[in-house]
């Protein structure tokens, strides 16, 4: 009897026990939110003129994606493209100074953007542009990573509205 009322005192812990162990185990990372957004100012352009174009990235703290000149040939840059409709022109795009740092997945320092990340652009519509609105599509791809791991590559689309004049 007194076996038995041991062996059933062992099977309560065992169960009340192996839940707080299995949920105490660290769950794997997963990667960030960032945001991305885009706007035009002003948000109106004659036909043409030239507008300037921005991309916003929101990199949660504790996180950064890799600059577009990655210091490590395996580190993948972040690279944004915007698709526009015929005639208009998206000028050179400008990335902001990356920030280096030294992490502990790397000997070097390594080129980072990190926080609220504005990278700006041009367009211009051409004289003859037929349209009252366009359509830009922007893509931006990064690969995200915290001090630790770096995440797999991800893109997001966005779409931005000119409204010509």
């Amino acid at each position: 009897m007194k076996l038995l009322r041991l062996t059933q005192v062992a099977l309560i812990l065992a169960f009340l026990i192996l839940p707080a162990t299995l949920y105490s185990a660290p769950s794997p990372q997963s990667a960030p939110n960032i945001g991305v957004n885009g706007s035009l100012s002003p948000s109106k352009v004659r036909k043409g003129r030239t507008v300037r174009g921005t991309i916003v990235m929101d990199i949660p703290r504790g996180y950064h994606v890799n600059s577009n000149k990655p210091l490590e040939r395996f580190l993948i840059p972040t690279q944004l493209k915007i698709e526009a409709p015929g005639g208009i022109r998206v000028g050179p795009i400008r990335y902001p100074r990356a920030l280096l740092r030294t992490l502990k997945f790397s000997k070097n320092k390594v080129a980072v953007f990190e926080g609220r990340t504005t990278i700006r652009f041009t367009v211009t519509v051409p004289a003859g542009f037929s349209s009252n609105s366009a359509e830009l599509k922007a893509r931006m791809r990064y690969q995200s990573c915290s001090d630790e791991v770096c995440f797999p590559p991800q893109n997001k689309d966005v779409s931005v509205w000119l409204n010509v004049e």
